[in-house]
Formats: structure tokens, C-alpha cells, sequence
């Protein structure tokens, strides 16, 4: 996939200059790396800002002050081992992490965002500064107010947290209400 992207980078408005490009996967960027997806996306489109859902929610993270989370990621086990392993790399202290163990991207966009509700509900989350829920293809966004007024915690998602740092990098300052707290800082 990696090997790919300058090419789909370039496809992206051709001979056009972009203020950032999202990559948006946060288990493959954590397979391939932050770094490699950046150079890659850069051979074609030098100078872009380049984010991913990671990137994203390490700076959502940094932005809120978490420093001790709960995950709950629709990944298969060898893919949870990963996420984990990477995010501990970055000083992230893991209180609790939680799996679906799914295997297909479209089995984990069927998953009812009213059950994700009950199920960070279940999560030990009272001793954590937030909720990471990763994947772009869980449909948590919908719901993600609601489960942080349930709470009472920030919940940062992949694509909350990709969106957010996207149109920060383009100096849009507006807060975005419903959406939980990373979007109205």
C-alpha cells in the first residue's frame, strides 16, 4: 500500500497545491508508519501537510492533556497488539483496551453506533483522562457526544481526531458543537 501513494497523492486534483492530505486508515498507518506515509504522499505533493488518524489523535491528545487512556478498537488481535504497542512507544499510559476482533472494514462499519454506546459504558473508564476509539470505519462520530455526556470524559475517534487536526492545519478556528470536546478547541 505504501509504495502506492505517491501515485493516488498525485491523483488527488493533478498539478494542483493542497493545504493537506488525510490518509485515512489508523491501523495501516500504524503498520506502515507515520513517517513513511508522510514521505511517501510528499514525493508527489511536496509540502503538504500530512496527517492520519494516529497523527491526529496524538495531537488531540497532547491538545487535551491526556496522558492515560482506554481503548476500544473493532481490530483482530494481532492488529490490537500493534495499536498498543505503538501507542505505549509514544508515552501513552493503557489502562484498558477493548476489541471487537473483527476482520473486514466492512463488518466493522455494520457496528451499531447505539451498541458502541454500551460499550464504552462498560469500559473501566473512571480512572483514564479519555476514550480512543480507533478505526475511520466505526461510525462512533454520530454518537460521540452522547457518549461523552454519559461519561463525562473526553472521547477522541480516528475520524474525529483526523478531522479536527485537517481543518486546524488550514486555520479554521471555529468550534464544531455535537461532536464531542476536541472539536470545539
Amino acid at each position: 500500500m505504501a509504495d502506492h501513494l505517491p501515485t493516488i497523492a498525485e491523483n488527488i486534483l493533478p498539478g494542483q497545491n493542497l493545504n493537506t492530505v488525510a490518509y485515512g486508515c489508523t491501523s495501516g498507518t500504524v503498520a506502515i508508519g507515520e513517517e513513511k506515509i508522510t514521505s511517501q504522499i510528499h514525493k508527489s505533493k511536496p509540502g503538504v501537510y500530512v496527517t492520519t488518524p494516529i497523527t491526529a489523535a496524538m495531537r488531540a491528545f497532547k491538545k487535551l492533556n491526556i496522558h492515560k487512556i482506554a481503548i476500544l478498537t473493532p481490530y483482530p488481535k494481532l492488529v490490537n497488539q500493534t495499536v498498543y504497542e505503538y501507542l505505549k512507544d509514544k508515552q501513552i499510559e493503557i489502562d484498558t483496551f477493548s476489541g471487537f476482533n473483527l476482520e473486514y472494514d466492512s463488518d466493522i462499519a455494520k457496528v451499531d453506533p447505539q451498541h458502541l454506546i454500551k460499550i464504552i459504558k462498560d469500559i473501566n473508564y473512571l480512572d483514564v483522562d479519555a476514550v480512543f476509539v480507533s478505526c475511520t470505519a466505526l461510525r462512533i462520530v454520530e454518537v460521540l457526544q452522547e457518549v461523552e455526556d454519559l461519561i463525562k470524559k473526553p472521547v477522541i475517534s480516528s475520524n474525529q481526531a483526523i478531522i479536527w487536526d485537517s481543518i486546524r492545519s488550514v486555520e479554521i478556528k471555529s468550534s464544531i458543537e455535537g461532536f464531542g470536546k476536541l472539536l470545539l478547541n
